[in-house]
């Protein structure tokens, strides 16, 4: 995860600062607090570029699952390891598409509904 950690970082502050400071001025004039203003006013705003930064996280988790299995980690690289090993690739092709077929939907799920 360490690995995968930094464009959720990257982008959520990419996405804070670029909130328009005209809105962040408008809520404080209201009489928003602090976490007011985080929580209803930045976060909302910030929201698309977080869920870019969470999706290329996962993309990039499961991008390390096969070599994760070069030391030991099991799962689906496990799979994909072993058919590299034994040249077998049908067995590869069905691990492949399993990982695939979870980023597709984990990428669906964090996208959410669209406008």
């Amino acid at each position: 995860m360490i690995f995968g950690g930094t464009p959720v970082v990257r982008l959520t502050v990419l996405g804070l600062r670029g909130v328009p400071e005209s809105v962040r001025e408008a809520a404080i004039s209201f009489g928003a607090s602090k976490w007011y203003l985080l929580s209803r006013v930045d976060l909302p705003l910030a929201s698309p570029s977080i869920r870019a930064g969470i999706n290329q996280t996962i993309m990039l988790s499961l991008a390390m699952v096969v070599v994760a299995s070069l030391i030991g980690a099991k799962g689906l690289g496990e799979d994909v390891l072993e058919a590299l090993q034994y040249a077998n690739v049908g067995q590869g092709i069905l691990a492949g598409f399993a990982i695939l077929f979870c980023a597709m939907i984990l990428d669906r799920i964090v996208q959410g509904e669209r406008k």
